[in-house]
Parts: C-alpha cells; structure tokens; sequence
C-alpha cells in the first residue's frame, strides 16, 4: 500500500514538474499593399481642416460675385406670397419640378383670396407632379387662411411669423425674407450644407450651425447673395456625385482633402 502511495506522489510530482510548453510566436501579420496609403487617406479625410482666413472668404465670394453679379432663385413666382408657397412646395422637389407645377396654379391664384376660392382639392390637381402633393395642398390652403386671418392677406415679414405658418419652416423663412424683401439671411438647403461642410468653409452637423456660421464669416457687402451663390455652386459644379473641381472657381481656396486639382 505504501509502495502505491509513493508512486501516485512521484507521478503528481513528475507532472508537476514537466516544463511548460512556450507558447508558439504569433505571426507577423503583413502589412496589405496599399495599407499604408489608404491609412494616410483615412487620416487626411479625418483630420480638422484649416479654417478660412477672412481675406479667402473675401477673395472666394469675390470671385462669385465677378462670375455672377446678380444671381436669381430658380424657383418662379409672382409676389412674395407666390414666393412663399412655391418655397412651401420645393420642399424634398426640384426647382424644376416645382416650376412646372406652379405656372398653371399661379396664373389663377396668385394671391391668399384666390388661392381659397380655388379650394385644396383643385389645388392638389395642379401640384400632383410635385412629392408628398397631396399634405402640401393642405398647407398652401391653410397658410393662406391664416394669412387673411392674421396678417391682413400679406406675407409677414419676420422670420417668426413666416415659421408659423403651416408648412413654412426657417428655411423658407430665410428665403422668403431674402428674395422678397432683401434681408441678409442665409437659406441652408442641402446644397448650401454640403458647400459649407466640404470645402471648411463653414463646418457643421445640422443646418443651423452650418447657417450660423456662414454668417459670421461671410462679410456684409455679399449677403444678400451670399446663398444662391452657394445654393448654384453646389447644384452645378459642387456636386454630391462627382464633384466638378476642374472648373471650380475656388478649388485653390477649398479644404477638401479629396478635390481632384
């Protein structure tokens, strides 16, 4: 029994002491061709860009004003309440389509009166082209109620009173007050977002703070432009798709790390 017992311990003990195995080396992974590159494009398109010097911004809008001393909206009206429904239907619609629509609707209802003897139902007729027509006829019908209603059949001229009509948000407003009555506003669209974001000139991660800041930058004498300058070099040369920086009128000043010149 004894002879049992001392040969379980010598057995406990010589697997007590079997030296330990070392782990084998990781493999040194290589690196894929071409990593190193893509991770310096990685850096460079996530690294803050340089902000703007106010001799650039002077110089970018300087430029647009010799390119395009008097830029028009696209979107066609009559008056400023023609203004302010055609801004209303635009929303997630094309100038072009909106245009296409409204011509027929405003040579016969070209003022709130005439809108609501007209009636939602045959305004929907006229705007079917447009998206989302049918919750826009209701608000062009109600906006013009309230219109005669609160503000004697003219369009307010705050931003406050336009943004509480029905389907008037503070980008129609700024239009509106822009356009029709010559204030110094700045209408973010996505157009005007993606120019502010992309070329650092006014960095931002919603509308409002892309709009703030392109008014604090941009220098008094070009604000009443300022936006449909914007507004036409994102909708034909800074493109979400393919942005066209050959023919760029700023691509020396633009932050962007993947411009194309």
């Amino acid at each position: 029994m004894a002879k049992i017992i001392r040969s379980q311990r010598a057995s406990t003990s010589s697997v007590r002491s079997a030296p330990k195995k070392k782990p084998a080396k990781a493999a040194r992974l290589l690196p894929k061709p071409g990593a190193k590159k893509a991770a310096k494009k990685a850096a460079k398109r996530t690294a803050k860009p340089k902000p703007w010097t106010s001799e650039e911004v002077y110089e970018a809008f300087d430029r647009f004003r010799k390119a395009n001393p008097e830029p028009k909206g696209e979107l066609e009206h009559l008056n400023p309440y023609t203004l302010l429904v055609a801004v209303v239907l635009s929303a997630q619609a094309t100038d072009a389509g909106v245009n296409k629509a409204t011509r027929a609707l405003f040579a016969v209802a070209d003022t709130p009166e005439k809108m609501l003897e007209l009636g939602e139902d045959r305004v929907r007729d006229y705007i079917k082209t447009i998206g989302l027509y049918r919750n826009k006829a209701k608000n062009v019908i109600a906006l013009s109620q309230k219109l005669i209603a609160e503000f004697g059949g003219e369009v307010p001229r705050t931003r406050a009173e336009i943004e509480s009509l029905p389907g008037a948000g503070r980008k129609t407003a700024n239009v509106v007050l822009n356009m029709a009555f010559g204030e110094h506003t700045m209408a973010v669209d996505t157009h005007v977002f993606r120019v502010g974001n992309r070329t650092g000139l006014a960095p931002g991660k919603t509308p409002l703070e892309v709009e703030l800041g392109l008014e604090k930058v941009i220098p008094t004498e070009f604000m009443l432009h300022a936006h449909h300058w914007l507004i036409l070099h994102g909708r034909y040369t800074c493109l979400a798709r393919g942005p066209r920086c050959d023919v760029c009128l700023i691509n020396d000043l633009c932050r962007w790390p993947e411009k194309t010149v």
